[in-house]
């Protein structure tokens, strides 16, 4: 961890050299999700609800997601530009670091821009918290916090699905812009709104629902069967995700040749 912040201390020195330009895609972070929230609420406007969900509460929704998408995008950016490094023959000087090519990729890159976007998502969760008649204790408190954790690391499993792929196509694909790009966009909605295929998919498979459902009903005040804690710990399947993804991108590396660049 000591490398990893070192990297994150250079690269964000290298960033911060053009402030100017930092600053100006800082804002355009924050400005370009504006119009996904904006359509959101049009939407609402016209229909009042969705699945008997109102406004405030799928905002709550939206600005978790965005939050962990952000979060997930800025410090696992590496993995997501990762095809560079493989076409290029770069990952082979990884590979002779004493340190693990996790931590390496990882801190290859650094998208700090990306603040713009957790400033929105923090804005619309704000606001979200404060249109909603919640009492708010330090179990609830506990799973949002939880539910964000969740999300960066649902996000950054998915970035590493993605980038192990290019051990065996060199370059990235982009149908995996489903699962991150179309994950985020599937997930700033509460996943019972969806076909139960795609329900069960996005609890089974990739645990979206624990992020952005489960728990949420256990914030709003909305279960009906079960424990509260087992709506309340539903995050932590989402955080086990990691696990499956480290061991296939594991797998990866063991098989990797070299591209000879």
């Amino acid at each position: 961890m000591i490398l990893y912040f070192k990297y994150l201390r250079m690269l964000f020195k290298a960033q911060m050299q053009y402030r100017a330009s930092f600053l100006l895609l800082s804002i355009g972070q924050c400005v370009a999700p504006l119009t996904v929230f904006a359509g959101l609420y049009i939407l609402f406007q016209r229909f009042g609800q969705i699945q008997g969900w109102s406004f405030y509460e799928v905002a709550l929704t939206f600005g978790v997601i965005h939050m962990a998408f952000s979060i997930s995008e800025c410090f696992a950016r590496g993995f997501d530009s990762f095809s560079v490094l493989v076409g290029g023959g770069d990952f082979d000087r990884l590979l002779v670091r004493p340190r693990g090519t996790v931590v390496q990729v990882m801190g290859s890159r650094f998208e700090f821009t990306r603040i713009g976007r957790l400033a929105q998502g923090t804005i619309v969760l704000v606001w979200a918290i404060a249109g909603l008649d919640i009492v708010w204790t330090a179990p609830k408190l506990a799973t949002l916090a939880l539910m964000v954790t969740s999300g960066v690391f649902i996000f950054t499993g998915i970035f590493i699905l993605a980038a192990t792929l290019c051990f065996w196509t060199i370059q990235g694909l982009e149908v995996a812009n489903i699962f991150t790009d179309g994950g985020r966009e599937m997930a700033q909605y509460p996943l019972n709104i969806y076909e139960k295929w795609a329900t069960r998919f996005f609890t089974f498979v990739i645990p979206f629902g624990c992020v952005n459902y489960y728990p949420l009903l256990y914030v709003l005040d909305r279960t009906n069967s079960g424990p509260d804690i087992a709506y309340m710990l539903a995050p932590l399947a989402g955080i086990a995700f990691i696990i499956p993804c480290l061991l296939v991108w594991r797998f990866g590396v063991r098989h990797y040749r070299s591209t000879g660049s």
